[in-house]
């Protein structure tokens, strides 16, 4: 007969285990201070302390500050979750676009970008990432190539091409995002849920190049366009303003099958009522997906709509979930 373990032992040993889990999961956790009070004193070193390839999820709370310089979360450092302490305290920064010369240590395969993401099932929160350059070229706040990426309660700030998703599947929620020209834009499939986007002196909310084979490229879902008519003004003097531009396309398709939709969202009076732009290739209209479904505001006017955009019906607009857009074979859901 086995003899039961006795209570004090047994107490010990749970004891024990707790600890061990407790080490574990300190383990893959990783402390970001510019003060150097944390693990690490900058997001870069704390990106390469992350294991590679690990099945485990590594969080990596950014202690608030400003932090300058480029960073790259590189393919094999999956799950990862970024979190700061709060958006308006927690910013990651980069101050060059694509046209300028690039600071020494700049991977010049991703110049001009601020933070490029080409690793899997990445995670951010109350985080705030930007690019101070200015309107004078491309200045990307945030790159993301890798699958399954969620950024939430954060701020993507800048003016040309803001965000780039270049491939996957991705999910935003409660964030705000700000630019003039095709400031969301790649060929992956995004849903932006209850998200402010703020079109900066007019231009182009959305340049999709959503392949051809692919559904869905962006959504936008009960969220609000706002806009902000003053003009980027350059620091230095060196560069004039452009002049004050009030009025935004909701986009146009930087590939022939650019697809985007929005579904329930507020439109300022920014909005243009033609809505969408071709790029100037008429043959853009024949090949462009661009949809609307109860779409408010000043800036929502289907009847003055390009003829080549289309309002969905509520049975189609009901298909359009979180679930439908991003679950794809793998059944992914984001939260």
């Amino acid at each position: 007969m086995t003899r039961p373990i006795p209570h004090a032992l047994a107490c010990a040993i749970l004891a024990m285990l707790c600890a061990a889990t407790g080490a574990l999961a300190r383990d893959r956790t990783i402390v970001v201070a510019p003060d150097g009070s944390g693990d690490v004193r900058t997001v870069q070193e704390a990106f390469a302390a992350v294991p590679d390839n690990s099945p485990e999820r590594t969080v990596i709370l950014v202690k608030p500050g400003v932090y300058d310089g480029q960073k790259i979360l590189h393919k094999e450092k999956k799950n990862v979750t970024l979190q700061g302490e709060a958006a308006a305290t927690t910013i990651l920064t980069w101050h060059a676009n694509t046209n300028e010369e690039q600071p020494p240590g700049t991977d010049l395969r991703h110049k001009g970008t601020a933070l490029v993401v080409l690793a899997d099932d990445f995670r951010a929160d109350r985080l705030t990432f930007r690019n101070t350059s200015g309107d004078h070229g491309q200045a990307l706040a945030l790159r993301i190539d890798g699958d399954r990426a969620v950024v939430t309660n954060s701020r993507l700030l800048g003016w040309q091409d803001t965000v780039m998703l270049n491939n996957g599947r991705h999910y935003f929620r409660d964030t705000y995002i700000e630019g003039r020209v095709d400031f969301i834009y790649g060929s992956a499939t995004a849903v932006f849920d209850r998200c402010e986007i703020k079109s900066k002196n007019g231009g182009y909310v959305t340049a999709a190049s959503t392949p051809a084979e692919r559904k869905h490229g962006f959504v936008f879902i009960d969220s609000t366009l706002t806009s902000d008519p003053a003009p980027w003004v350059d620091p230095a003097g060196k560069i004039d303003a452009k002049a004050p531009t009030p009025l935004a396309f909701l986009g146009r398709p930087w590939r022939p099958h650019g697809a985007v939709a929005f579904i329930n969202t507020t439109m300022g009076a920014h909005i243009r009522p033609k809505g969408w732009h071709n790029w100037g290739k008429p043959d853009n209209e024949r090949t462009a997906r661009y949809v609307e479904y109860n779409s408010r505001g000043e800036g929502a006017d289907p009847g003055k709509r390009v003829a080549w955009s289309r309002q969905l019906s509520e049975a189609e607009a009901r298909q359009y979930t979180v679930a439908n857009i991003l679950g794809g074979s793998d059944g992914w859901r984001p939260l």
